[in-house]
């Protein structure tokens, strides 16, 4: 049995609030922008932003602008309700393809016709406070692949 929830607006859902490592991820999702840290010293890109790669440990970072691509690593389909989240809720793991993998929402979607590995593109949902990245799939004859 599922139980339903009124839904809400995305503006009302909850919106995470910036620290000094994330505010720049903050302000390029307000400008329309996935922007992750990269480490100088062995490229690696990475996601949850912080203040060391979590491959060297270095802090020589700088910020790049991703593609906002990726292919769907896994999933799961949430039908309790979450306050201001609709029923089902699809909570998934993103394969970005500059190589970070992301927990997001994936909106759009049916989750009847999920499939791993299928080509997603980021939004941002607006929220009080913040524009937060979701991922939906990429229509069949957008026509161009994910590299992976």
């Amino acid at each position: 049995m599922t139980t339903k929830t009124p839904e809400v607006s995305p503006e009302a859902r909850f919106a995470p609030r910036a620290t000094p490592e994330t505010q720049p991820y903050w302000d390029a999702t307000a400008a329309g922008r996935l922007d992750l840290p990269r480490c100088r010293p062995c490229d690696q890109v990475f996601f949850y932003p912080r203040s060391s790669c979590p491959q060297c440990g270095s802090i020589d970072l700088e910020w790049v602008t991703c593609s906002g691509k990726g292919l769907l690593h896994t999933y799961v389909v949430s039908h309790r309700p979450a306050p201001g989240f609709p029923v089902p809720t699809v909570i998934a793991v993103v394969e970005l393809e500059e190589g970070p993998r992301m927990m997001t929402n994936l909106v759009d979607a049916d989750p009847e016709t999920l499939e791993l590995d299928m080509p997603v593109e980021v939004r941002f949902e607006q929220r009080t406070g913040a524009a937060v990245p979701v991922f939906a799939p990429v229509p069949e004859n957008a026509g161009k692949e994910v590299a992976r």
